[in-house]
C-alpha cells in the first residue's frame, strides 16, 4: 500500500460546488442549446421530425426522455463524420475508436472542444493528487485512442511535466520510472499490472521508485485489482472514466475520498437505465449509462447509448463535490455473456480470483459449446512459486477458484491452471473472453 496521502483539491470550484438547483437550471439551459446545435444533423433532424420534436418545447430535464436514443450502430451507418455539427474547417482535430468492420467511429474536436476537454481531465487529475511541480509518465497510446492525448492535454493545462512514454516497451517504461522518477503512473489498469509484474521480476522495489499515484482507465476493473495494484506498485491508484463518443477521459473520475467517479454534470446529462426495458433504475441500482453531450460543438450527441454498466449516487460526498457520482464500471452489456441462462461479466470472474491466494490477475475466458449445453473454460495464471507438479496441490487451486465463481456467478466452470507469464499481455485494453459459439455461427 502507498505510503502517500492527498489533499483534497477543486480545479474549477464555482463548477464543482454549484448547488443542485443552479446545476439542474444550467442542465436545462445547455441541453436547449445543444438541441439547436444537433438539429443540423441529419440523424437528429430526421429523429425530430418523426417525433414531432422542436426544440423550444423542452424545457425541463424530464423532456429528456422525449429525446431519441443513439447508438454505435447509429454512428457507424453514418461513417465516416455524419455526425458533424460544425463546418469541417471549424474541426482542429479527429480521433476514432475500434470498429467490429476494421474502421474507427470517428470524433471531431473543434478548438473550444480541446479547451473543455483538456479542462475536464485536469479537473479529476487534480481531484487525484496532480500538482504542478509532479511529472507524469504517460502509458496509453498516442494515435486515434482518444486516452494518450487526453490525458497529456489535462495534465498539461495543470501545469505538471509529462514523460510521454506511450503505450508498450515494458523495458523501456522500467527504465523511464527508475530514471526520471514520475511522480504520477497514467495507463490502463492490465497494463499497470504487467508493469508491476516487471518491477517485481527485474528485483526493484517499488517503494524506492517516485511514484505515488496512478490514474487508470480504458477498460473495466474490479476493487481487488485496485488493491493489488496499489499493493504491487506502492501507489494510490485512481479510478477515471470515458469514451471516445462523448469525448474521451474526463467524463468522470474519482476525489481524494475514493468513494466513486464525480460526474462533470454541467456538461454531461447521465441517465442510468434498465438496458432491456430503457426505463430509469433507482438510484444505487446497476444500468446502462446513457450520456448527452450539453457543451460539446463538433460532434455532439443526444442520449447515447454507453453499454456500460455502473450505479448512481446523488447523495454528498465529504469532499465537498456536489455533482452524481457513478461506481467503477461494472461491465459492458456487449462483453456480458450468457451461459446456460446466467448473465456473467468478466470483471465477476475477475473478483472471483483475485479472492484466491496464489493466483495472478491474468485471465482468459473460453466458451463453447460441444454439445447441448454451454461450457466455460477459465484458463487462470499462478503466482511464481505456486505452479506444482503435485497433481493434489493443484487440484486444491481448482477447487478454490470454481467455489469462488460459483459463489459470485452461480454457474460452474472448467479451470485450467496455466504457469507464469503464460498468457498474453496487452498494451491496451485487456481481451478477457473468447466465445467460440459466435465463431462457429
Amino acid at each position: 500500500m502507498s505510503p502517500f496521502r492527498i489533499e483534497n483539491r477543486l480545479w474549477d470550484p464555482p463548477a464543482e460546488t454549484m448547488p443542485r438547483e443552479q446545476l439542474q437550471a444550467l442542465q436545462v439551459t445547455r441541453l436547449r442549446a445543444c438541441i439547436a446545435r444537433v438539429a443540423k444533423v441529419p440523424f437528429y433532424r430526421e429523429a425530430f421530425e418523426r417525433l414531432g420534436i422542436v426544440w423550444d418545447s423542452i424545457n425541463t430535464l424530464d423532456d429528456l426522455r422525449r429525446l431519441p436514443l443513439t447508438t454505435k450502430q447509429d454512428l457507424r451507418e453514418h461513417y465516416p463524420l455524419g455526425f458533424l455539427a460544425v463546418p469541417r474547417e471549424q474541426v482542429v482535430r479527429f480521433h476514432g475508436s475500434s470498429g467490429t468492420t476494421g474502421k474507427p467511429t470517428f470524433v471531431a474536436y473543434t478548438a473550444e472542444d480541446m479547451k473543455l476537454w483538456s479542462n475536464m481531465c485536469a479537473r479529476f487529475l487534480i481531484a487525484g493528487g496532480l500538482q504542478t511541480h509532479h511529472v507524469v509518465q504517460i502509458a496509453f497510446g498516442y494515435g486515434l485512442f482518444t486516452g494518450g492525448f487526453g490525458l497529456h492535454q489535462g495534465v498539461e493545462k495543470v501545469g505538471a511535466a509529462i514523460v510521454p512514454a506511450a503505450a508498450g516497451n515494458t523495458a523501456r517504461q522500467l527504465l523511464l520510472l527508475q530514471d526520471m522518477a514520475p511522480d504520477v503512473l497514467i495507463c490502463t489498469p492490465s497494463y499497470a499490472l504487467n508493469l508491476a509484474e516487471a518491477v517485481h521480476r527485474e528485483g526493484l522495489d517499488p517503494h524506492r521508485l517516485a511514484l505515488k499515484f496512478g490514474h487508470f482507465g480504458g477498460e473495466p476493473w474490479t476493487e481487488a485489482m485496485r488493491e493489488r495494484i496499489e499493493q504491487d506498485l506502492a501507489i494510490i491508484a485512481f479510478n477515471n472514466y470515458g469514451l471516445s463518443e462523448i469525448i474521451g477521459p474526463g467524463v468522470s473520475g474519482e476525489c481524494a475520498c475514493q468513494q466513486g467517479m464525480h460526474l462533470q454534470e454541467d456538461h454531461f446529462l447521465v441517465e442510468c437505465l434498465d438496458p432491456a426495458t430503457l426505463e430509469p433504475v433507482p438510484e444505487g441500482q446497476p444500468g446502462e449509462l446513457v450520456i448527452t453531450t450539453l457543451t460539446r460543438q463538433a460532434m455532439p450527441v443526444i442520449r447515447y447509448r454507453t453499454r456500460d454498466i455502473s450505479t448512481l449516487d446523488y447523495s454528498p460526498c465529504p469532499c465537498g463535490r456536489t455533482t452524481a457520482r457513478m461506481s467503477r464500471v461494472i461491465g459492458r452489456t456487449d462483453d456480458m455473456f450468457i451461459v446456460r441462462g446466467v448473465n456473467v461479466y468478466p470483471s465477476q470472474i475477475e473478483e472471483a480470483l483475485l479472492r484466491v491466494e496464489g493466483t495472478a490477475p491474468h485471465y482468459l475466458i473460453e466458451i463453447s459449446r460441444p454439445g447441448a449445453l454451454d461450457e466455460v473454460t477459465v484458463k487462470v495464471e499462478l503466482l511464481p512459486g505456486q505452479f506444482s507438479d503435485r497433481m493434489r496441490v493443484m487440484q486444491a487451486f481448482r477447487d478454490k477458484i470454481d467455489r469462488e465463481i460459483h459463489s459470485i456467478t452461480g454457474i460452474r466452470v472448467n479451470v485450467a491452471l496455466v504457469e507464469p507469464q503464460t498468457l498474453e499481455r496487452f498494451l491496451g485494453k485487456a481481451v478477457r473472453v473468447i466465445d467460440h459459439r459466435r465463431l462457429q455461427e
